[in-house]
């Protein structure tokens, strides 16, 4: 995720702990996502829909925040 910010993302991640915990939480429901998908954990494609919409939020948000840091 965000390649391009990989180093401003390792200096947030040491320092800015709203910055961890969402990026931890982005993550966090990707890999869920990705195990409901392949079975491993029960889910509906409702839940599905609905984890990814917010893993999408999340997503936006932890870009502002790079795009803002990197100004």
């Amino acid at each position: 995720m965000f390649p391009e910010y990989r180093d401003l993302i390792t200096q947030l991640k040491g320092h800015d702990h709203h910055f961890t915990r969402l990026f931890d939480k982005h993550n966090g429901l990707d890999q869920t996502i990705k195990n409901m998908e392949s079975g491993i954990e029960s889910g509906s494609q409702l839940q599905i829909e609905q984890l990814k919409k917010e893993k999408l939020l999340l997503k936006d948000e932890l870009y502002g925040i790079l795009r803002k840091a990197s100004a």
